[in-house]
């Protein structure tokens, strides 16, 4: 990708993409369900629930392998109450146990490579004290999300903090073995472009279930939406609950 954006700018526009919604909120209370919990938030990104989460009594280790986001993660307010983590689960020191580890923002996604999936799930199983929790959320390959991510559909304007105007749009492509190709165009107010690539593993239930197993995490729930409702129905989502 050739940048026209500089980190600072990306994180932004990243925080402009994702704002809190109701998925920070289940994630939220989830972990709120035991006070003071040691918390692993893998994947962190730019630490908006990550703070959250610190700011909610929990004691958060936030991890991330972009460091540009975890820079302007620990340049918000609040950053200084978590102990931040350049890299993946495989950087985590030895000794690490949490009571529960998130993946929030589709994160079990954006780990494409089967064997680099495996790998995190028992990263996670070694930092999970007995009995404790992950919880992630992966879209369900059955709602074929990939197929409303058009131009025509995801057009949109944002206005950095520096002032800086981009305008974004996303397209889409199916590939083998459930992966899906997508390209984030930008259009810079200045008339400069740049596009970003990534691919996404698009895992379905039993699939999820089989490598939690595999890792020795058992399943207690699976819910298709934010209010945990069925499979199926809601939001096209796959929440995992799962313990060591």
């Amino acid at each position: 990708m050739q940048s026209f954006l500089t980190p600072e700018q990306h994180a932004d526009l990243y925080d402009a993409e994702n704002t809190w919604t109701v998925a920070e909120d289940f994630f939220l209370s989830f972990i709120d369900e035991q006070p003071r919990s040691r918390v692993l938030d893998l994947g962190c990104g730019t630490g908006r629930l990550t703070i959250a989460l610190a700011r909610a009594g929990h004691r958060v280790t936030g991890l991330d392998p972009h460091a540009g986001s975890l820079a302007a993660a620990r340049a918000k307010p609040g950053a200084h109450a978590v102990d931040w983590i350049d890299g993946t689960s495989a950087q985590l020191p030895p000794d690490a146990t949490f009571d529960a580890v998130l993946m929030s923002s589709h994160v079990a996604q954006a780990i494409n490579d089967d064997d680099e999936w495996h790998r995190t799930l028992a990263d996670v199983h070694c930092a999970l004290r007995p009995g404790g929790r992950l919880v992630f959320d992966s879209r369900d390959p059955q709602a074929r999300a990939w197929e409303r991510w058009t131009p025509g559909t995801t057009r949109s304007q944002y206005t950095l903090a520096d002032g800086t105007g981009v305008h974004l749009w996303i397209d889409a492509q199916e590939r083998e073995r459930g992966l899906v190709s997508i390209t984030e165009h930008r259009l810079l107010a200045d008339g400069n472009r740049e596009f970003e690539d990534a691919v996404l593993a698009f895992r379905s239930e039993q699939q999820l279930r089989t490598d939690l197993a595999a890792a020795g995490l058992g399943v207690d729930s699976v819910f298709g939406g934010w209010h945990r409702e069925p499979v199926g129905r809601g939001a096209g989502e796959l929440i995992v609950v799962a313990h060591r």
